[in-house]
């Protein structure tokens, strides 16, 4: 222990004294003023290292997240680089300031390392979500606003934190998700590219006529003003099921017009197929009774 040490730990052991005793309450006085004057500026420098320290890496980490937002840098990532590079610094600032106040920081970073492992092992979970959460971040499997389905659940990204990820689903829900099931699960990033396939199967009666369906639906989807040009929509015949013949429409539209197209273009074909005569049939059964004499 340095000398600053012994002095510390001598003085905290004085301090029980007798309050109604004026010669120990003096001679406390005498010792606390001693210690003072010959510590007491290296406690002052100390504690002027680490306010200097924290203002220092506060205004770095205003730099770090300034460029990284003009370079157009995602926020979720800009956020966490910028948090990191301030505790980085404030941790090396209070090291110093440890070091300028006397303390032997090669013990004090041993004792803090046993406690760390300590902590560690106890708080594993934690530290796994801590760690999914970097690769996450840093892989950029998605972003904020993304509508994504993770660990079985669907919803808008509203924050992507160290620790675990919020998501905002449709009906309003606020779900909290540990980033160690994100990771350890399927990550379905509907939000990741700017088209999307509408996948629909319009069933009609054998009775029918198929080239009438088909022309009646393309017509509707030229009439559809959201939907792409290209690629140009499939109309086929997708599968001979047990009481109609399915018809697969497969037109394309941008991600955020994917909803309420789906929404109308079921609406127009129902109401379409009907006005022509053309049957949606729904599946059912013949019953045959056979009489025994």
């Amino acid at each position: 222990m340095s000398e600053t040490g012994k002095a510390a730990a001598d003085a905290m052991s004085e301090l029980k004294i007798d309050l109604m005793n004026p010669d120990s309450v003096s001679k406390f006085a005498e010792d606390a003023i001693a210690f003072v004057s010959v510590h007491g500026l290296r406690i002052l420098v100390a504690i002027l290292v680490l306010l200097v320290g924290r203002i220092i890496s506060r205004q770095v980490s205003k730099v770090v997240r300034r460029v990284m937002l003009k370079a157009k840098v995602d926020d979720i990532l800009t956020s966490f680089i910028a948090t990191i590079v301030y505790y980085a610094l404030l941790s090396a600032f209070v090291v110093a300031a440890l070091g300028q106040a006397g303390i032997n920081v090669t013990s004090f970073l041993a004792v803090l390392g046993a406690a760390g492992l300590a902590i560690g092992l106890a708080l594993k979970d934690t530290l796994a979500n801590f760690a999914a959460g970097v690769m996450l971040i840093l892989f950029r499997m998605f972003k904020k606003g993304d509508y994504v389905t993770v660990a079985g659940t669907s919803g808008t990204v509203q924050e992507l934190s160290a620790f675990y990820t919020e998501l905002s689903t449709p009906d309003n829900q606020r779900v909290v998700v540990p980033n160690s099931s994100i990771l350890g699960s399927v990550i379905v990033n509907t939000s990741a590219h700017k088209t999307r396939r509408i996948d629909l199967i319009i069933g009609i009666s054998y009775e029918d006529d198929i080239e009438k369906a088909k022309s009646i639906i393309k017509s509707i989807l030229e009439a559809e003003g959201r939907l792409l040009k290209t690629p140009e929509p499939l109309i086929a015949v997708g599968n001979l099921g047990d009481s109609s013949v399915d018809i697969f429409v497969r037109p394309w539209v941008a991600t955020s017009d994917y909803w309420p197209t789906k929404f109308a273009l079921l609406e127009k074909i129902k109401i379409s197929l009907d006005e022509a005569g053309i049957s949606i049939p729904y599946p059912q059964s013949d019953v045959h009774l056979h009489k025994v004499e």
